[in-house]
């Protein structure tokens, strides 16, 4: 298992929260995502390591800003 984490710019409630969840949902071995508007974090869990691109463009596309923590 691979956990990574990243602060994400823009969320401020449980939509956006569930924004992102969706988007980094669908990359291919996701096990588990963690994701706090009130911190600005988002926490991946993957079965293997996983592409930042692929999680930053799926953050992009929910509508926000990420870089890895």
């Amino acid at each position: 298992m691979s956990t990574t984490e990243y602060k994400v710019t823009g969320m401020t409630c449980g939509h956006c929260e569930m924004s992102v969840r969706e988007e980094v949902s669908q990359i291919a071995g996701v096990e588990d995502i963690q994701v706090s508007a009130q911190a600005g974090t988002l926490v991946v869990t993957a079965t293997d390591a996983i592409d930042d691109a692929d999680v930053l463009a799926a953050v992009d596309e929910a509508g926000y800003s990420a870089v890895r923590a």
